[in-house]
């Protein structure tokens, strides 16, 4: 079995090469002929634990290929998977289709044997069946073809390891045809234990993004009580402890602070936000609409804490920003908070330098006018205040100690709930945190 891979981005890219690595013949194909390039070449354009080593690997094999030809990919492929973006519309909240929609015309105009389209974007519900009918008009004569909807759940960081390994495999519109080809495609996984959920096209579309949307309400929740937190004199950080022994809820994402960002959960929810409107389903809309309006929130909040440490103005003031990624072992800066306070800030006249063990690069293009430090301490030095905006390792064990002797004024915002107040303060810093109390 032959598979194309259409788009070569973060999910195009892990899920090529983790399917060289379950054994197949594959070929990634994008219009980025950069990209395209650097990973022929055995770069990968982003980091990604364990992707290098693994890309590197498998084009040893002779399995793994890159090329830009798009329509020898579908004559080529048995199973062709679109795994192109559905980035926020410009001027809505809808998702932009149109990296789907063309990539699929040119699989369906390109046939020359039966195959099997595999949708993997996470796309609004309702988009299949439209891609059904756009198929039915450009196929070939005589080449049977199906389209069904295969939603992925990579989480940046992991994403080698929840492409291999995965917790679920859900497979949406198949027949006995598709769900055998797929059950062999997904073999190994399946063998391991994995369990899969055949269902049908609207509910495999919703899955993704309804698991986004519940992970980002978590989030959001937490947040909303952080706020309880600290005007009733509380630590939001031990009640999330208390409230994660319930197996019911858990602890996961019950960590308050600046809130999420990157390149899947804001618009994904924005993009289920406005299809849940066109359907008539406006609980669901004004849920997240609130849910986006918190975790918006929760950066403004940490620029405040920031103004009420420096004395109620930042002009002139130098700050450290640890971290510009919008999350640990990622370098996208992709609606990064960490960014956008960096920047709110840079804009009200302080004089900003940030420091990310991966992500210095991105935000750099991206935010060039702020400073950028080669390490947490340079970044420290003679501050006078410290952020802590993304969680990384590197930042959690920092020692206070070392940090309070090159800064101006040992003051520090714990932005993600991760550092000891105790430890902190019994090294001579002034210690704040979202939802804890002051002292």
């Amino acid at each position: 079995m032959k598979i194309s891979v259409y788009g070569t981005g973060y999910l195009g890219a892990t899920h090529a090469v983790s399917m060289a690595e379950l054994g197949f013949e594959v070929m990634g194909v994008d219009t980025d002929a950069n990209k395209v390039a650097a990973l022929a070449a055995g770069k990968v354009p982003f980091f990604e634990p364990g992707l290098p080593e693994l890309l590197e690997k498998q084009l040893a094999t002779g399995r793994l290929t890159f090329s830009t030809d798009l329509e020898e990919a579908a004559r080529w492929g048995d199973v062709h998977f679109i795994c192109v973006g559905t980035p926020q519309m410009k001027t809505s909240h809808a998702a932009n289709l149109g990296y789907v929609e063309a990539a699929t015309s040119t699989v369906a105009k390109n046939l020359t044997k039966n195959g099997v389209i595999v949708g993997k974007s996470t796309v609004p519900v309702g988009t299949a069946a439209r891609l059904r009918e756009l198929i039915a008009g450009l196929t070939p004569e005589g080449v049977e073809v199906d389209l069904l909807w295969n939603p992925e759940f990579l989480r940046e960081g992991k994403a080698v390891d929840d492409t291999l390994h995965p917790d679920r495999i859900v497979l949406g519109g198949t027949n006995a045809r598709t769900e055998a080809i797929m059950r062999e495609v997904y073999a190994g996984p399946i063998a391991e234990g994995t369990p899969v959920v055949v269902t049908d096209l609207p509910t495999a579309e919703l899955v993704k993004v309804s698991a986004n949307a519940f992970l980002a309400t978590k989030i959001s929740f937490i947040n909303a009580i952080a706020g309880v937190c600290e005007a009733a004199g509380a630590d939001v950080t031990v009640l999330a402890d208390a409230l994660g022994h319930d197996v019911r809820i858990g602890r996961q994402f019950l960590d308050a602070g600046l809130g999420f960002g990157g390149g899947c959960l804001p618009k994904d929810i924005r993009a289920l936000m406005h299809r849940s409107n066109e359907l008539g389903a406006y609980r669901a809309a004004a849920l997240l609409q609130q849910v986006d309006e918190i975790n918006m929130g929760q950066r403004e909040r940490v620029i405040d804490m920031t103004m009420e440490a420096l004395g109620g103005s930042v002009l002139n003031r130098r700050i450290c920003v640890l971290g510009a990624a919008f999350k640990p072992l990622t370098d996208d800066v992709r609606d990064s908070p960490a960014l956008n306070v960096a920047a709110a800030l840079h804009l009200r006249g302080a004089q900003v330098t940030v420091f990310d063990p991966e992500a210095g690069d991105t935000a750099r293009a991206s935010f060039p006018t702020l400073s950028y430090a080669t390490s947490a301490e340079e970044a420290v030095e003679g501050t006078d205040v410290v952020l802590m905006l993304t969680e990384w390792k590197q930042f959690t064990s920092l020692d206070p100690a070392a940090l309070a002797k090159v800064a101006t004024s040992p003051r520090i915002i714990d932005a993600r709930g991760k550092l000891d107040p105790a430890e902190w303060r019994a090294a001579g810093w002034e210690f704040r945190g979202l939802g804890r109390t002051a002292a």
